[in-house]
Formats: C-alpha cells, structure tokens, sequence
C-alpha cells in the first residue's frame, strides 16, 4: 500500500517538474511571438512620426499678468509712517518660425 502511494507521489512530481520545464523552455518563444505581434500592429498603423524627416511650424505664444501689492507699516510707531505700493505688469510675447530638418 505504502509502495503504491509512494509511487503515485513520484510519478506527480515528475510530472510537474516535467511541466515547470516545459513552460520555461517555451517562455522565449512565447515572449518573441507575443513582440513579433505587436511589431506588424504597429507597422499596420503606418508611417510614424519621425522628428529627422518632418517639418515644423512652430508658434509661441506667451501672456503673462501679474500684479504685486505692498504695503508697509511703521510697528515702532503707531501713527507713523506707512507706504502702499501696487505694481501692475502685462506682457504678450509671441515667437514663430519653421523649423526644416532632413533631406
């Protein structure tokens, strides 16, 4: 009885160290066929954007407010003096040109 279940066992682990062997021999393949897809899905889509070969219109545009508030109290004396500031800024900046690179 003992001889029997004994054997069962062996014959179960060599069977899932058998298979443990086969999923890691096939773990490459599996790897380079799921990569390969994905390549000829992405070559499906058509030509790519490519930086070197293309050109670019470039516009900038960059507008800016700011406004700053100070005011400044004399602690020392209660009645002295005090200052109010206030500083108001606008600037619109704009750039354009082309850009042509490659052949």
């Amino acid at each position: 009885m003992f001889k029997k279940r004994a054997q069962s066992t062996i014959e179960l682990s060599m069977l899932i160290i058998i298979v443990i062997g086969v999923c890691l021999a096939a773990g490459p393949y599996v790897k380079r066929g799921i990569q390969g897809r994905w390549k000829a899905a992405a070559d499906d889509l058509g030509d790519q954007y490519d930086p070197r070969t293309s050109d670019t219109m470039i516009r900038h545009v960059l507008i800016s407010n700011q406004e700053m508030r100070i005011r400044m109290v004399n602690q020392t004396n209660p009645g002295g003096v005090w200052t109010n500031r206030t500083d108001i800024s606008d600037t619109m900046e704009f750039k354009q040109g082309e850009v042509i690179i490659g052949p």
